[in-house]
């Protein structure tokens, strides 16, 4: 689910990221999940959104504040 699955496999996958942003691989696992499965939608909860990004920094990985909102849905008004 995006945009968690583009940031985990930009930043090298869901170990990666647990280890980058302090937490169990399967808590990264659960933000690629849908909310109806005990997931989080495809969003990475803000309190991880500062350090996944000076991770992407300090790795020369292009990511930016905008890469973690979801796409707007252009059916919808």
């Amino acid at each position: 689910m995006e945009p968690a699955n583009r940031i985990i496999e930009a930043l090298g996958g869901p170990t990666k990221v647990a280890l980058i942003a302090g937490v169990h691989r399967t808590r990264v696992s659960n933000w690629k999940r849908p909310r109806e499965v005990g997931g989080t939608g495809g969003r990475i909860p803000q309190s991880h959104i500062p350090v996944l990004l000076r991770a992407a920094h300090e790795r020369g990985v292009s990511l930016s504040a905008d890469d973690f909102l979801p796409a707007l849905d252009q059916g919808r008004a």
